[in-house]
């Protein structure tokens, strides 16, 4: 969705048909709010000189040796970008610290809107 790859901020705005004009976490009113969560990741970024995806990544393959993330692109660019992620390392304490940062974000609203998620059961 670009929202953790850092390509959303405060003045987007979607095109009809876009999901995304569906999705109330990127209403007027939330997104400002759950850009905290972009806002850290481009933190981390610049700190681990990586791109916001490539931290989003990583921080997925630093919770358990099992977690696999599943990242979905039809773009090349971001695909190798994806691919970059398995060269972030964090230490157990940026571990720990990067779990403490998001754990303290609230993210408003759901991730897909009510029909989509009611349709997969999710």
């Amino acid at each position: 969705m670009g929202f953790l790859a850092g390509a959303i901020d405060a003045k987007t705005r979607f095109a009809d048909g876009d999901i995304r004009q569906l999705e109330s976490r990127f209403s007027a009113k939330n997104l400002p709010h759950n850009l905290a969560l972009a806002d850290l990741l481009k933190n981390w970024a610049a700190r681990k000189q990586a791109t916001p995806a490539q931290i989003a990544l990583a921080w997925l393959l630093a919770q358990r040796p099992w977690i696999v993330p599943i990242p979905g692109t039809t773009q090349m660019a971001h695909m190798l970008d994806n691919i970059g992620a398995a060269e972030v390392r964090f230490t157990p304490a940026e571990v720990a610290e990067l779990n403490q940062a998001v754990a303290a974000i609230a993210v408003r609203r759901a991730r897909l809107p009510d029909a989509v998620l009611a349709y997969s059961g999710v």
